[in-house]
């Protein structure tokens, strides 16, 4: 009988795909709980928001948790709805290549990649 001294990859390693998805979570997170580590956008339905509405918008965004597979399906933390005054307003990140002109080559390498966090209007979408 051989013992391995390699622990159960099960129990203690993500794959590859998995440590993935956590680094951009990570990512995503600090983006939109901090509002650092990228870009953020507003549309002009969102800027024209009143201005009560917009006090209470980013802290919404800050706080936000509601991930679930139907808003997550990936895990990325990278869309969510918030509602505020009975306004809804979205938002997405994506994560682009350095020039941001193209998708970047991998989403969970900070130094390879640039976040643009987008809040929007359901409507506008």
């Amino acid at each position: 009988m051989s013992l391995s001294n390699t622990p159960n990859s099960d129990a203690t390693n993500l794959d590859s795909q998995d440590r993935q998805t956590e680094l951009c979570r990570t990512l995503n997170d600090r983006l939109r709980t901090t509002f650092t580590g990228g870009t953020i956008v507003a549309t002009q339905g969102v800027r024209a928001l009143e201005d009560k509405t917009l006090n209470q918008l980013m802290p919404a965004i800050q706080s936000f948790s509601a991930f679930t597979p139907d808003n997550d399906p990936y895990g990325e933390h990278d869309f969510g709805e918030v509602t505020i005054d009975g306004v809804r307003v979205w938002f997405k990140i994506d994560v682009y290549d350095l020039t941001l002109q193209y998708r970047s080559p991998d989403p969970s390498d900070a130094a390879v990649s640039k976040r643009v966090m987008t809040l929007m209007l359901p409507e506008e979408y």
